[in-house]
Formats: C-alpha cells, structure tokens, sequence
C-alpha cells in the first residue's frame, strides 16, 4: 500500500516498464491508465532521465567497440 493506504505503492520496476514502453511506443491503454493513474510526474522523469542516460551510454560503448 502507498503512504495514503489506498493506493498501491509503486516499484522501481513498474517505472521501468512505463519509461521502456515510452521510449519503444508499444503500450496498452490499460496499462497507461494504469500507469497514469498510479505514477508521479517526478518518478517518469527521473525514470526518463535515467533511461536516456542508459540509452546514450550503450550507443557510445557500441560505437566504440565497433570502431575499435
């Protein structure tokens, strides 16, 4: 339960799926209602931020394992 006791608590992991599916654009309207009605703004971006980070890293280490 969330700190209200109403709703369910969110997990690192569901924050994970919502930003992937964004970034991919695959998503079920339910699991966006879900999503939407279930985040904080400040926990997609942070997860935002995070994930594009991870997004920019793994290009750079495929580039240069490749040139290299």
């Amino acid at each position: 339960m969330g700190k209200d006791g109403k709703t369910p608590a969110t997990t690192i992991i569901q924050v994970a799926k919502a930003v992937m599916s964004a970034f991919i654009g695959i998503r079920k309207k339910s699991d966006l209602e879900n999503d939407a009605a279930n985040l904080k703004p400040a926990q997609v971006i942070i997860g935002g931020l995070i994930g594009a980070m991870l997004f920019v890293v793994s290009i750079l280490l495929l580039v240069k394992i490749i040139v290299n």
